[in-house]
Protein backbone atom coordinates (compact mmCIF):
# COMPACT_ATOMS: atom_id res chain seq x y z
CA UNK A 1 0.00 0.00 0.00
CA UNK A 2 3.27 2.49 0.81
CA UNK A 3 4.11 2.06 -2.82
CA UNK A 4 0.96 2.97 -4.10
CA UNK A 5 0.78 6.21 -1.91
CA UNK A 6 4.13 7.02 -2.95
CA UNK A 7 3.33 6.40 -6.25
CA UNK A 8 0.20 8.16 -7.00
CA UNK A 9 1.87 11.17 -4.93
CA UNK A 10 5.17 11.13 -7.29
CA UNK A 11 2.31 11.65 -10.24
CA UNK A 12 -0.07 13.84 -8.93
CA UNK A 13 3.06 15.90 -7.84
CA UNK A 14 4.83 15.68 -11.37
CA UNK A 15 1.54 16.77 -13.39
CA UNK A 16 1.44 19.86 -11.03
CA UNK A 17 4.36 21.16 -10.88
CA UNK A 18 4.02 20.62 -14.86
CA UNK A 19 1.14 22.70 -15.38
CA UNK A 20 2.18 25.45 -12.63
CA UNK A 21 5.78 26.20 -13.96
CA UNK A 22 4.63 27.87 -16.95
CA UNK A 23 2.34 30.31 -14.82
CA UNK A 24 5.43 30.73 -12.09
CA UNK A 25 7.41 32.44 -15.04
CA UNK A 26 4.65 34.67 -16.12
CA UNK A 27 4.99 35.75 -12.54
CA UNK A 28 8.55 35.96 -12.80
CA UNK A 29 8.76 38.27 -16.06
CA UNK A 30 6.00 40.58 -14.16
CA UNK A 31 8.44 40.91 -10.69
CA UNK A 32 11.63 40.86 -12.10
CA UNK A 33 12.45 37.56 -10.79
CA UNK A 34 14.89 37.15 -14.71
CA UNK A 35 18.46 35.82 -14.10
CA UNK A 36 20.40 37.76 -17.02
CA UNK A 37 22.97 35.15 -18.84
CA UNK A 38 26.11 35.28 -16.97
CA UNK A 39 29.57 32.76 -17.15
CA UNK A 40 28.64 31.95 -13.26
CA UNK A 41 25.30 30.21 -14.77
CA UNK A 42 26.06 29.04 -17.84
CA UNK A 43 22.23 30.66 -19.48
CA UNK A 44 22.82 31.85 -22.99
CA UNK A 45 19.58 34.03 -22.65
CA UNK A 46 17.14 36.00 -19.61
CA UNK A 47 15.22 32.83 -18.07
CA UNK A 48 12.55 33.86 -15.29
CA UNK A 49 13.38 31.79 -11.96
CA UNK A 50 10.64 31.52 -9.34
CA UNK A 51 9.77 27.92 -10.84
CA UNK A 52 10.28 26.30 -7.32
CA UNK A 53 6.27 28.27 -6.49
CA UNK A 54 5.44 25.52 -8.89
CA UNK A 55 7.52 22.51 -6.72
CA UNK A 56 6.27 23.48 -3.86
CA UNK A 57 2.94 23.61 -5.37
CA UNK A 58 3.11 19.77 -6.26
CA UNK A 59 4.58 18.82 -2.98
CA UNK A 60 1.24 20.23 -1.34
CA UNK A 61 -1.60 18.97 -3.45
CA UNK A 62 0.58 15.46 -2.95
CA UNK A 63 0.89 15.89 0.31
CA UNK A 64 -2.93 16.75 0.87
CA UNK A 65 -3.83 13.21 -0.22
CA UNK A 66 -1.33 10.98 1.01
CA UNK A 67 0.76 12.70 3.37
CA UNK A 68 -0.03 11.45 6.45
CA UNK A 69 -0.61 13.61 9.60
CA UNK A 70 1.70 12.44 11.54
CA UNK A 71 4.49 9.96 11.79
CA UNK A 72 4.87 7.38 14.41
CA UNK A 73 8.74 6.98 15.54
CA UNK A 74 10.01 4.14 16.88
CA UNK A 75 10.46 3.03 21.14
CA UNK A 76 12.81 0.60 20.75
CA UNK A 77 14.92 -0.39 23.96
CA UNK A 78 18.22 1.06 23.69
CA UNK A 79 17.86 4.18 21.47
CA UNK A 80 18.26 7.93 23.71
CA UNK A 81 15.79 8.74 25.49
CA UNK A 82 13.07 10.79 23.99
CA UNK A 83 13.67 8.69 20.10
CA UNK A 84 10.07 7.94 20.62
CA UNK A 85 6.86 10.00 19.49
CA UNK A 86 5.86 11.90 16.75
CA UNK A 87 6.56 13.79 13.34
CA UNK A 88 4.48 16.07 12.72
CA UNK A 89 3.97 16.64 9.28
CA UNK A 90 2.51 19.90 9.25
CA UNK A 91 5.76 21.68 10.69
CA UNK A 92 7.39 19.72 7.95
CA UNK A 93 4.99 21.67 5.22
CA UNK A 94 5.21 25.07 7.56
CA UNK A 95 8.65 24.55 6.98
CA UNK A 96 9.05 24.00 3.50
CA UNK A 97 6.56 26.89 2.76
CA UNK A 98 8.61 29.30 4.52
CA UNK A 99 12.01 28.57 2.88
CA UNK A 100 10.16 28.68 -0.06
CA UNK A 101 9.07 32.25 0.77
CA UNK A 102 12.25 33.23 1.11
CA UNK A 103 13.82 32.41 -1.67
CA UNK A 104 11.13 33.87 -3.97
CA UNK A 105 11.86 37.07 -2.04
CA UNK A 106 15.40 36.81 -2.61
CA UNK A 107 14.70 36.02 -6.76
CA UNK A 108 12.51 38.99 -6.75
CA UNK A 109 15.14 41.28 -4.64
CA UNK A 110 18.00 39.64 -3.76
CA UNK A 111 18.47 39.32 0.41
CA UNK A 112 22.11 39.85 2.12
CA UNK A 113 23.44 36.27 3.21
CA UNK A 114 22.69 36.95 6.91
CA UNK A 115 18.66 37.19 6.12
CA UNK A 116 18.58 34.33 3.62
CA UNK A 117 20.83 31.94 6.70
CA UNK A 118 18.14 33.53 9.22
CA UNK A 119 15.40 32.32 6.46
CA UNK A 120 17.28 28.91 6.85
CA UNK A 121 17.85 28.45 10.07
CA UNK A 122 13.74 29.31 10.74
CA UNK A 123 12.67 26.71 8.10
CA UNK A 124 15.00 24.09 9.85
CA UNK A 125 14.02 25.01 13.41
CA UNK A 126 10.16 24.62 12.55
CA UNK A 127 10.91 20.62 11.38
CA UNK A 128 12.84 20.44 14.55
CA UNK A 129 9.83 21.27 16.60
CA UNK A 130 7.44 18.95 14.65
CA UNK A 131 9.66 16.14 15.73
CA UNK A 132 12.14 16.02 13.13
CA UNK A 133 15.06 15.75 15.08
CA UNK A 134 17.90 12.96 14.77
CA UNK A 135 18.51 11.61 18.10
CA UNK A 136 21.13 8.76 17.29
CA UNK A 137 22.59 7.50 14.57
CA UNK A 138 24.16 4.09 13.60
CA UNK A 139 27.47 3.62 11.52
CA UNK A 140 28.57 0.55 9.95
CA UNK A 141 30.73 -1.14 12.20
CA UNK A 142 30.57 0.52 15.27
CA UNK A 143 28.63 1.13 18.08
CA UNK A 144 25.32 3.72 17.70
CA UNK A 145 25.92 7.40 18.22
CA UNK A 146 23.40 8.17 20.74
CA UNK A 147 22.75 12.44 20.81
CA UNK A 148 20.34 13.16 23.74
CA UNK A 149 20.95 16.97 23.83
CA UNK A 150 22.80 17.77 20.46
CA UNK A 151 20.29 16.41 17.86
CA UNK A 152 18.22 19.35 17.92
CA UNK A 153 21.46 21.72 16.98
CA UNK A 154 22.56 19.08 14.56
CA UNK A 155 19.64 18.43 12.70
CA UNK A 156 19.39 22.53 11.85
CA UNK A 157 22.98 22.47 10.84
CA UNK A 158 22.37 19.59 8.54
CA UNK A 159 19.16 20.75 7.01
CA UNK A 160 20.73 24.51 6.50
CA UNK A 161 23.72 22.57 5.35
CA UNK A 162 22.01 20.14 2.61
CA UNK A 163 20.03 23.85 1.28
CA UNK A 164 23.05 25.59 0.95
CA UNK A 165 24.48 22.72 -1.17
CA UNK A 166 21.36 22.01 -3.58
CA UNK A 167 21.79 25.89 -4.11
CA UNK A 168 25.26 25.48 -5.39
CA UNK A 169 24.96 23.06 -7.92
CA UNK A 170 21.97 24.70 -8.98
CA UNK A 171 24.23 26.35 -11.76
CA UNK A 172 23.32 24.61 -15.57
CA UNK A 173 19.90 24.06 -16.98
CA UNK A 174 18.48 20.63 -15.41
CA UNK A 175 21.29 20.24 -13.17
CA UNK A 176 19.52 20.47 -9.47
CA UNK A 177 16.28 19.35 -10.31
CA UNK A 178 17.21 16.31 -12.26
CA UNK A 179 19.94 15.41 -9.57
CA UNK A 180 16.89 15.99 -6.65
CA UNK A 181 14.07 13.22 -8.73
CA UNK A 182 17.33 10.85 -8.71
CA UNK A 183 18.23 11.05 -5.29
CA UNK A 184 13.93 11.76 -4.51
CA UNK A 185 13.19 8.13 -6.13
CA UNK A 186 15.99 6.12 -4.51
CA UNK A 187 14.91 7.75 -1.01
CA UNK A 188 11.38 6.53 -1.30
CA UNK A 189 12.69 3.08 -2.42
CA UNK A 190 14.75 2.49 0.81
CA UNK A 191 12.31 4.70 3.32
CA UNK A 192 9.02 2.54 2.18
CA UNK A 193 11.32 -0.90 2.67
CA UNK A 194 12.65 0.45 5.78
CA UNK A 195 9.08 0.98 6.72
CA UNK A 196 9.05 4.65 6.92
CA UNK A 197 5.97 5.17 4.87
CA UNK A 198 5.56 9.43 5.63
CA UNK A 199 9.44 9.55 5.00
CA UNK A 200 8.77 7.68 0.99
CA UNK A 201 5.56 9.40 0.14
CA UNK A 202 7.63 12.89 1.30
CA UNK A 203 10.71 11.67 -0.96
CA UNK A 204 8.64 10.44 -3.79
CA UNK A 205 6.30 14.10 -3.71
CA UNK A 206 10.18 15.72 -3.63
CA UNK A 207 11.15 13.57 -7.07
CA UNK A 208 7.74 13.92 -8.59
CA UNK A 209 7.62 18.02 -8.30
CA UNK A 210 11.50 18.49 -9.30
CA UNK A 211 10.86 15.89 -12.14
CA UNK A 212 7.67 18.15 -13.21
CA UNK A 213 9.78 21.53 -13.18
CA UNK A 214 13.11 19.71 -15.11
CA UNK A 215 10.07 19.12 -18.04
CA UNK A 216 10.81 23.04 -18.51
CA UNK A 217 13.88 23.33 -17.21
CA UNK A 218 16.26 20.98 -18.88
CA UNK A 219 18.42 23.20 -21.97
CA UNK A 220 17.74 24.91 -23.32
CA UNK A 221 15.47 25.90 -19.90
CA UNK A 222 12.18 28.11 -20.57
CA UNK A 223 12.10 28.40 -16.19
CA UNK A 224 14.67 28.50 -13.63
CA UNK A 225 13.51 26.93 -9.86
CA UNK A 226 15.76 30.04 -8.65
CA UNK A 227 16.62 30.62 -4.60
CA UNK A 228 13.20 29.35 -4.05
CA UNK A 229 13.35 25.97 -5.44
CA UNK A 230 17.00 25.51 -4.59
CA UNK A 231 16.40 25.51 -1.04
CA UNK A 232 12.95 23.99 -0.75
CA UNK A 233 14.45 20.55 -2.72
CA UNK A 234 17.38 21.25 -0.17
CA UNK A 235 15.46 20.90 2.85
CA UNK A 236 12.66 18.47 1.83
CA UNK A 237 15.45 16.10 1.22
CA UNK A 238 17.03 16.81 4.59
CA UNK A 239 14.12 16.14 6.12
CA UNK A 240 13.64 12.67 4.33
CA UNK A 241 16.95 11.48 5.63
CA UNK A 242 16.12 12.82 9.15
CA UNK A 243 12.91 11.45 9.43
CA UNK A 244 14.00 7.66 7.99
CA UNK A 245 17.00 8.00 10.76
CA UNK A 246 14.94 8.35 13.79
CA UNK A 247 12.77 6.11 12.54
CA UNK A 248 14.30 3.02 11.91
CA UNK A 249 17.47 1.63 13.32
CA UNK A 250 18.60 0.51 10.47
CA UNK A 251 22.76 0.58 9.75
CA UNK A 252 22.46 2.17 6.40
CA UNK A 253 20.55 5.77 8.30
CA UNK A 254 23.69 7.56 7.95
CA UNK A 255 25.47 6.20 4.94
CA UNK A 256 22.65 6.07 1.99
CA UNK A 257 22.27 10.45 2.63
CA UNK A 258 25.75 10.91 2.48
CA UNK A 259 26.22 8.37 -0.60
CA UNK A 260 22.69 9.86 -2.37
CA UNK A 261 24.12 13.58 -1.91
CA UNK A 262 27.52 12.37 -2.63
CA UNK A 263 27.66 14.64 -5.98
CA UNK A 264 26.16 18.05 -4.66
CA UNK A 265 28.35 17.56 -1.56
CA UNK A 266 31.65 16.89 -3.29
CA UNK A 267 31.10 19.83 -5.30
CA UNK A 268 30.55 22.22 -2.68
CA UNK A 269 33.02 20.86 -0.44
CA UNK A 270 35.71 21.26 -3.60
CA UNK A 271 34.24 25.11 -4.09
CA UNK A 272 34.45 26.03 -0.67
CA UNK A 273 37.65 24.52 -0.13
CA UNK A 274 39.36 26.80 -3.13
CA UNK A 275 37.39 30.11 -1.66
CA UNK A 276 39.11 29.35 1.56
CA UNK A 277 42.23 28.88 0.28
CA UNK A 278 42.28 31.95 -1.67
CA UNK A 279 40.58 33.79 1.48
CA UNK A 280 37.68 34.29 -0.02
CA UNK A 281 33.57 34.24 1.71
CA UNK A 282 32.84 30.63 1.18
CA UNK A 283 29.36 31.85 -0.40
CA UNK A 284 31.02 34.18 -2.73
CA UNK A 285 30.06 33.38 -6.37
CA UNK A 286 32.88 31.87 -8.90
CA UNK A 287 32.92 29.05 -11.78
CA UNK A 288 34.66 26.45 -9.67
CA UNK A 289 31.94 24.09 -9.75
CA UNK A 290 32.13 20.86 -11.84
CA UNK A 291 30.05 21.82 -14.62
CA UNK A 292 31.74 25.36 -15.20
CA UNK A 293 34.78 23.00 -15.51
CA UNK A 294 33.60 20.51 -17.90
CA UNK A 295 32.10 23.75 -19.65
CA UNK A 296 35.62 25.50 -19.82
CA UNK A 297 36.58 21.55 -20.91
CA UNK A 298 34.33 21.91 -24.47
CA UNK A 299 31.70 20.07 -22.76
CA UNK A 300 27.89 21.01 -24.22
CA UNK A 301 25.60 21.86 -21.50
CA UNK A 302 23.38 18.30 -22.43
CA UNK A 303 26.14 16.43 -21.70
CA UNK A 304 27.57 17.49 -18.47
CA UNK A 305 24.10 17.30 -17.17
CA UNK A 306 24.33 13.48 -18.71
CA UNK A 307 28.13 12.68 -17.09
CA UNK A 308 26.64 13.88 -13.70
CA UNK A 309 22.85 12.26 -14.14
CA UNK A 310 24.95 9.20 -15.14
CA UNK A 311 27.30 9.82 -11.35
CA UNK A 312 24.27 10.30 -9.14
CA UNK A 313 22.58 6.84 -10.67
CA UNK A 314 25.40 5.12 -9.85
CA UNK A 315 26.03 6.80 -6.20
CA UNK A 316 21.84 5.92 -6.04
CA UNK A 317 21.94 2.79 -7.19
CA UNK A 318 24.77 1.85 -4.15
CA UNK A 319 22.69 3.15 -1.34
CA UNK A 320 20.17 1.14 -3.08
CA UNK A 321 22.00 -2.23 -2.85
CA UNK A 322 23.04 -1.21 0.64
CA UNK A 323 19.72 -1.66 1.78
CA UNK A 324 18.29 -4.84 -0.70
CA UNK A 325 21.99 -6.83 -1.04
CA UNK A 326 21.77 -9.36 2.17
CA UNK A 327 24.94 -8.36 3.77
CA UNK A 328 23.77 -7.95 6.94
CA UNK A 329 20.50 -8.49 9.52
CA UNK A 330 21.34 -5.00 10.47
CA UNK A 331 21.96 -6.25 14.22
CA UNK A 332 25.57 -6.50 14.05
CA UNK A 333 25.75 -9.93 12.15
CA UNK A 334 27.26 -10.33 9.06
CA UNK A 335 27.19 -12.76 6.11
CA UNK A 336 30.48 -12.83 4.24
CA UNK A 337 29.66 -13.80 1.23
CA UNK A 338 27.07 -10.81 0.48
CA UNK A 339 29.38 -8.44 2.17
CA UNK A 340 31.66 -9.07 0.14
CA UNK A 341 29.75 -8.45 -3.04
CA UNK A 342 28.63 -5.25 -1.27
CA UNK A 343 32.24 -4.15 -0.84
CA UNK A 344 33.20 -4.91 -4.59
CA UNK A 345 29.98 -2.98 -5.46
CA UNK A 346 31.16 -0.13 -3.43
CA UNK A 347 34.97 0.09 -4.52
CA UNK A 348 33.64 -0.27 -7.92
CA UNK A 349 31.59 2.78 -7.06
CA UNK A 350 34.30 4.74 -5.72
CA UNK A 351 36.91 4.07 -7.83
CA UNK A 352 34.58 5.53 -10.73
CA UNK A 353 34.21 8.68 -8.45
CA UNK A 354 37.95 9.03 -7.88
CA UNK A 355 38.62 8.43 -11.64
CA UNK A 356 35.71 11.05 -12.76
CA UNK A 357 37.47 13.83 -9.94
CA UNK A 358 41.30 12.80 -11.37
CA UNK A 359 39.37 13.29 -15.28
CA UNK A 360 38.41 16.81 -14.20
CA UNK A 361 41.80 17.87 -13.31
CA UNK A 362 43.86 16.28 -15.83
CA UNK A 363 41.12 17.45 -18.10
CA UNK A 364 41.49 21.01 -16.61
CA UNK A 365 45.01 20.95 -16.95
CA UNK A 366 45.42 20.43 -20.18
CA UNK A 367 42.90 22.76 -21.65
CA UNK A 368 44.66 25.80 -19.67
CA UNK A 369 47.88 24.32 -20.85
CA UNK A 370 46.97 24.14 -24.63
CA UNK A 371 45.55 27.86 -24.82
CA UNK A 372 48.83 28.56 -22.99
CA UNK A 373 51.18 26.84 -25.35
CA UNK A 374 48.66 28.22 -28.23
CA UNK A 375 49.11 31.73 -26.84
CA UNK A 376 53.06 31.51 -26.48
CA UNK A 377 53.54 30.13 -30.32
CA UNK A 378 50.87 30.73 -32.73
CA UNK A 379 52.54 28.99 -35.29
CA UNK A 380 52.14 25.86 -33.52
CA UNK A 381 50.72 22.89 -35.29
CA UNK A 382 47.41 21.53 -32.80
CA UNK A 383 49.00 18.40 -33.45
CA UNK A 384 52.04 19.23 -31.92
CA UNK A 385 50.48 20.94 -28.84
CA UNK A 386 48.57 18.17 -28.37
CA UNK A 387 51.64 15.75 -28.49
CA UNK A 388 53.17 17.96 -26.52
CA UNK A 389 50.80 18.36 -23.75
CA UNK A 390 50.02 14.58 -23.81
CA UNK A 391 54.21 13.99 -23.05
CA UNK A 392 54.17 16.36 -19.83
CA UNK A 393 51.17 14.91 -18.23
CA UNK A 394 52.17 10.94 -18.95
CA UNK A 395 55.93 12.34 -17.51
CA UNK A 396 55.02 14.76 -15.12
CA UNK A 397 57.82 17.22 -16.58
CA UNK A 398 56.73 20.66 -18.06
CA UNK A 399 58.77 23.12 -20.47
CA UNK A 400 58.92 26.47 -19.56
CA UNK A 401 56.91 28.59 -22.18
CA UNK A 402 57.43 32.25 -23.15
Amino acid sequence: MAYWDALFAFLVATVVATLLTPLTARLARRTGAVVMPSERGLAERATPALGGLAILAGVLVGALFWLPDTIILRHTAGTARGAGGFVHTWAIVAGACLIALVGAIDDVRPLKPQWKLLGQIAAAFIAVKGGAVVTDVKIPFIPTLQLPNAGGVLTVIWLVGLMNVVNFSDGIDGLAAGLCTIDGIAFAIIAIDLNVPGAGVLAALTAGAALGFLFHNFYPASSLMGDCGANLLGYLLGVVAVVGSIKTGAVVTLVVPLILLAVPFLDTGFVVAKRLKYKRKPWSADTNHFHHRMARMGYSQRRTVAYLYGWTLMLAGVAVALRFVPYSNHNGTYHLGWLLVMAAIGVIALAASVYLIYLLEILKFKSWRTRELRTADPDTSEHEIDARVQREVETGEFERVG
